[in-house]
């Protein structure tokens, strides 16, 4: 599907399934709604896939794997030979979000939107639109059609993943310098001063942050991109991960597919689709907060509670897959547990 056919193809969630979902757990023969976040989170997946027989056993991690011209500005402690060593190790199973989704039975699938280097490993879906993003100080990150085919890059990955049988998703992302990207972007699509939205990355000096807060002032000040048009935003200060997660969440919401949000590069892409289709957020579910400024900021525009508190800022979905095993655990009670028509115990009704 093209963005637009995308975007047009999004209806929102199911109230009636929602409905059900809930008329269901308040008759579960325990304290009404105890389970909070959790119990909200069931009732999504039901209001997302029609139904309240909600199905998660099918799961993937895709991570978007690229480059970022902006290091070139000495804003990150990595070089940027890192993000093709770790794009290769996520396709051989070796990372933090592979050991835990495969403790899951989930698979990880990482494609590469624009990786600066060649990466060789059996398992990387090459999309690669080009090899890095430019410097955001002195062009524009990417053109305008890149940026499009960046967003139909992630929209490909949700149409696979139907046709692959999977019931829910998560977006990662692997790309030195994209917490500056994000930051960037955030600050425009949240009208905000780029010292409260910009944190260390991955271990940035004091001096370190105020650099690179200047990077992200000066590159929005050169290009002053527009709000209300997201894909100028993504161009101008983006990044190509940054967009093909955009693209996942806008084709995951298309074809009735739940999408698990990790954290701050995660939350902004959301951001970014929920603009583009504001329907596009009845099929994300937060998993938790950012320990990066901007992460309950974000949550915020969203109209999203996270679930998990945890101090959390890894990347590559490791947020995402935390949640899935609370989800197992809630979808355990919301099918196994006895009813109050089963038992002895009285029916709990609301307080007025």
């Amino acid at each position: 599907m093209t963005l637009e056919q995308t975007i047009n193809r999004i209806r929102p969630a199911d109230a009636d399934a929602m409905a059900r979902a809930w008329q269901h757990w308040d008759s579960i023969a325990k304290p009404l709604r105890s389970l909070g976040l959790l119990e909200e989170a069931v009732v999504q997946l039901a209001g997302i896939q029609r139904t309240p027989d909600i199905r998660i056993d099918r799961r993937r991690v895709v991570v978007m794997c690229a480059d970022n011209g902006i290091v070139a500005q000495g804003v990150t402690q990595s070089e940027q030979h890192v993000t093709a060593v770790v794009t290769e190790n996520i396709a051989r199973h070796n990372s933090s979000v592979c050991r835990m989704a495969a403790s899951l039975g989930a698979e990880v699938v990482p494609v590469d939107v624009g990786v600066a280097e060649e990466v060789h490993a059996d398992g990387i879906v090459s999309r690669k639109i080009a090899h890095g993003t430019q410097d955001f100080t002195q062009t524009r990150a990417m053109t305008r059609e890149q940026a499009v085919q960046a967003i139909e890059v992630g929209i490909e990955m949700a149409e696979r993943a139907q046709a692959d049988g999977i019931n829910l998703l998560a977006a990662g992302e692997m790309g030195i310098g994209n917490t500056t990207t994000s930051a960037a972007i955030a600050a425009v699509l949240l009208g905000a001063e780029p010292e409260t939205v910009t944190g260390r990355g991955s271990g940035l000096t004091s001096a370190g942050l105020q650099k690179k807060i200047q990077v992200i002032r000066d590159g929005i000040a050169l290009h002053q991109p527009d709000p209300e048009d997201i894909v100028d935003v993504l161009s101008a200060v983006g990044g190509f991960d940054l967009c093909a997660m955009c693209g996942l969440y806008l084709g995951a919401a298309a074809l009735g597919i739940g999408v698990v949000l990790d954290g701050i590069i995660s939350c902004v892409a959301a951001l970014c689709a929920c603009r583009l289709c504001p329907e596009a957020a009845d099929y994300l579910i937060a998993s938790h907060q950012s320990a990066e400024p901007a992460g309950k900021m974000l949550l915020d525009a969203l109209h999203k509670k996270p679930i998990i508190l945890a101090n959390m800022a890894l990347g590559e979905g490791t947020g995402a897959v935390a949640l899935w095993p609370l989800l197992d655990l809630a979808l355990t009670v919301y099918r196994e547990m006895c009813t109050f028509d089963q038992t002895d115990i009285g029916v709990y009704v609301p307080l007025k």
